[in-house]
């Protein structure tokens, strides 16, 4: 199933389960131009985890899965897909397999409420997905050993994450937070105490440097830059037309790249 299919059977469950909306906020734009904003940045992030699994039927672990949708994405496709989660997306995820299992075959998709620190495979993964993730994890060096450690030799780590030199989201951040980046929080249905990041987002070079302490290097190759434009830009160029000048520009403005794309793509790899 391609990803703009796949979009569009995701805005017609939205219609029949508004309960998903306070997260895919798509339906809820009353703009047309905000709309593309968000479907593009979904794209552009759903676009990148496609391309980067070139394996045939491999085995994938969504790491904090959240809804579930990555992993119904990679599962339509042929993947063998197993999903954690935690805290309120775990009560959608029976009415969502059940919409989606109206598309393909789902019977190779394990979708679990469970905390990072209690997964044990190993070498079982030939990639993990971490998306919007990596800046949850804590404490984030064992939470890499785990990774690490479930990835087959040569397995990867396809990560979608923040900018954590983002202008804007650090201002906010900061504003919301203060420099408290790491919460103790109470999981009932765990019946423990659990730690959380809260937006403890990073740059590529200390997610550079934490990674390699877990074997797992990144690939400069694959490094990629996303969203710069505010919505507002929507309204006089085309998304096609935005997209190109956004890949263009990253490459060639290290200042634009550091502080103002809003989101980082990567792949490191497991040696």
């Amino acid at each position: 199933m391609l990803v703009s299919e796949f979009f569009d059977l995701l805005l017609k469950e939205l219609e029949e389960n508004p309960s998903l909306r306070g997260y895919y906020r798509f339906l809820n734009e009353p703009s047309k131009a905000k709309f593309i904003f968000r479907k593009r940045y979904y794209i552009q992030r759903l676009e990148y985890i496609a391309n980067s699994v070139t394996k045939e039927k491999s085995m994938i672990w969504d790491c904090g899965c959240g809804y579930g949708t990555t992993a119904i994405f990679l599962a339509l496709n042929g993947h063998t897909v197993y999903g954690n989660t935690l805290e309120y997306y775990f009560e959608q995820i029976p009415q969502r397999l059940k919409y989606w299992s109206r598309f393909g075959d789902l019977s190779q998709l394990k979708l679990d409420y469970k905390n990072h620190f209690d997964i044990k495979e190993k070498a079982q993964y030939d990639y993990v997905i971490a998306q919007d993730t990596l800046h949850h994890l804590e404490p984030v060096h064992e939470a890499l050993d785990i990774i690490s450690e479930s990835l087959k030799s040569g397995g990867e780590l396809i990560a979608i994450e923040e900018n954590g030199k983002n202008i804007f989201n650090r201002t906010k951040n900061y504003l919301r937070r203060g420099n408290k980046r790491i919460l103790e929080i109470y999981d009932e249905r765990l019946q423990r105490n659990i730690l959380i990041g809260d937006e403890n987002t990073r740059p590529l070079n200390e997610w550079n440097d934490l990674l390699s302490t877990s074997k797992i290097y990144i690939d400069n190759n694959s490094v990629e830059y996303v969203r710069l434009y505010l919505p507002i830009s929507y309204k006089f160029s085309s998304e096609e037309a935005l997209d190109k000048k956004e890949k263009e520009i990253w490459k060639k403005n290290a200042f634009l790249k550091k502080y103002f794309y809003f989101g980082t793509n990567f792949i490191a790899i497991k040696k």
